[in-house]
């Protein structure tokens, strides 16, 4: 595969990683108290702080990865981030019936996210980033 390819792969692929993070936060962001009682609910402590925490991530952090800045790092930070939401969101083990495949295909989705961003960490944000800019 040629470089160019390997570019314009590495983009689409930064953005669609990146998506589900900023639409995330900035759901979060839009309705700051009830995703508060949401993260209360699922016994994250300090959820108060713990929604501050989670909308700078996916927003900024989400950004971050899709232009290529830091991205390496902002993948690191992702793997963290989706494996501490997948052990209090997605706890499909202990869900009922009538919610545990719902739950397990969240917790599913999330371990390829982390997959994703592994390839990351692994590669690098390719040259159509702000990393590869920063290098020349």
């Amino acid at each position: 595969m040629n470089q160019a390819t390997q570019n314009w792969l590495s983009l689409i692929g930064r953005i669609a990683l990146a998506w589900i993070f900023i639409e995330a936060g900035f759901g979060k962001l839009t309705a700051i108290q009830g995703t508060a009682d949401y993260i209360r609910h699922a016994g994250v402590p300090m959820a108060d702080v713990a929604v501050w925490a989670a909308i700078v991530i996916e927003l900024l952090g989400g950004i971050a990865l899709a232009i290529g800045w830091k991205a390496r790092w902002m993948a690191a930070l992702f793997v963290v981030f989706v494996a501490v939401a997948s052990y209090f969101f997605h706890q499909y083990w202990t869900a009922d019936a009538a919610e545990m495949m719902n739950q397990k295909n969240h917790f599913l989705k999330n371990i390829s996210i982390i997959g994703g961003m592994l390839y990351v960490i692994a590669f690098g944000a390719g040259g159509f980033s702000v990393d590869a800019r920063r290098k020349r």
